[in-house]
């Protein structure tokens, strides 16, 4: 059994859940894990990087000075890579970068995840949460008791306006909910703190591939 340690807002510890080891995989998906974070970076890319080919840039009509007689290289254009101003070659160009993975994969890759966290005793749950109130002051308390200070991920069983308030000036802290939460957000933060709620709905998510 993994243990979930609970807290109260005070950042008082309240007890523990259990999950059940079988909801778990710890055995496989670690290459799910890594093409899932892949993907989710590709595809947050812009893409937008550009430059011109020397058919591109403007100018370049006649030729920049007679061909022979002025002791310089022979030059046909102004828009030649070789001059300053002129045409970029291999140089980028809008692109979509995304990446695919298909559904099997994503799930187990989420399932791998989060488990690698709840073993690791890096999840816990905060009483109370969908009260707190919209502070920065009312969120540091905890983060400081129950994250010892760590970037922190909160996730919750609906969406929580008093937390994302709350949350929105301090550092290295996301808000998410149980529906939403990606595997790029659970292997980037080292402390998962979640409501009653969204521990329930992690452990949906965990239990709809087990075995």
């Amino acid at each position: 059994m993994s243990k979930v340690a609970i807290y109260q807002l005070s950042g008082e510890a309240a007890g523990e859940k259990e999950i059940a080891d079988q909801l778990l995989e710890t055995k496989r998906g670690a290459q799910a894990v890594l093409d899932a974070v892949t993907a989710y970076r590709a595809g947050i890319r812009a893409g937008t990087a550009s430059t011109k080919t020397r058919d591109e840039v403007s100018g370049g009509g006649r030729k920049p000075y007679k061909q022979k007689g002025t002791g310089r290289a022979r030059q046909g254009s102004i828009r030649s890579p070789i001059l300053r101003g002129g045409g970029v070659v291999f140089g980028p160009h809008p692109r979509d970068f995304s990446k695919k993975i298909n559904k099997k994969t994503a799930a187990l890759a989420f399932r791998r995840a989060l488990s690698d966290k709840l073993a690791a005793g890096a999840v816990a749950v905060a009483e109370g949460l969908e009260t707190i109130e919209p502070k920065t002051k009312a969120l540091a308390g905890l983060l400081k008791k129950v994250a010892g200070g760590r970037p922190t991920l909160f996730v919750t069983g609906a969406a929580n306006k008093n937390l994302n308030l709350a949350a929105r000036n301090v550092p290295k802290v996301e808000v998410t909910t149980a529906a939403q939460a990606h595997v790029y957000q659970i292997q980037r933060y080292p402390a998962i703190v979640a409501d009653a709620a969204g521990l329930d709905g992690l452990r949906a998510r965990l239990a709809e591939g087990a075995e």
